[in-house]
């Protein structure tokens, strides 16, 4: 199979099912930066994690891949079967985040962003992880986007903001509180 199919070279693409619409349609863009955001989160996988921290953001990636299928595929279209989340999707996010917290000191205000290159990675992942959702919540608006995709996506970014945490304490450095000059 070539990778090259040169049915983009206008600036159109297919959605699942085979619906033309622009590369710089909403859909497009919703699912184009939860790839971006799968493609951090295999940035932070790569580095010196513990195993549970990787094998969970293995099983985030392949629900990523998930969220990419539902939002490439026109709403109204049946013929296409995608792979969908489930609660259970979201209930093992938050259990990794209540496992993870049990051993954070307690937070008392926001803290900045930094400390150590995973911790940073963790951050502009959640970040992206942010902006997926906002991207999708504005599709939602004008289209059908099943809840259980934008209830993850907040769920995941709670979770990189945790690993950030996590991370700090593996690696044991400073978490920088942010002290507002009022």
């Amino acid at each position: 199979m070539k990778i090259y199919t040169k049915t983009g070279d206008k600036g159109q693409t297919s959605l699942f099912g085979g619906k033309r619409v622009p590369k710089h349609h909403l859909r497009i863009d919703a699912y184009g930066t939860v790839d971006e955001l799968n493609s951090y989160i295999g940035l932070i996988r790569d580095q010196d994690i513990d195993k549970q921290s990787i094998d969970t953001l293995i099983e985030i990636q392949d629900r990523l891949f998930t969220i990419g299928s539902i939002l490439a595929t026109e709403p109204e279209n049946t013929k296409v079967k995608v792979p969908q989340l489930n609660s259970d999707d979201i209930v093992l996010l938050e259990n990794e985040i209540d496992v993870m917290n049990e051993n954070l000191p307690e937070m008392r205000s926001f803290v900045l962003p930094g400390g150590h290159t995973i911790v940073s990675y963790c951050h502009i992942t959640r970040c992206v992880c942010r902006r997926a959702e906002r991207i999708i919540s504005h599709l939602a608006e004008l289209e059908t986007v099943d809840e259980i995709v934008l209830i993850y996506l907040n769920r995941l970014s709670d979770y990189l903001f945790i690993l950030a945490r996590k991370i700090v304490v593996d690696k044991a450095v400073d978490e920088v509180p942010w002290v507002a000059r009022i």
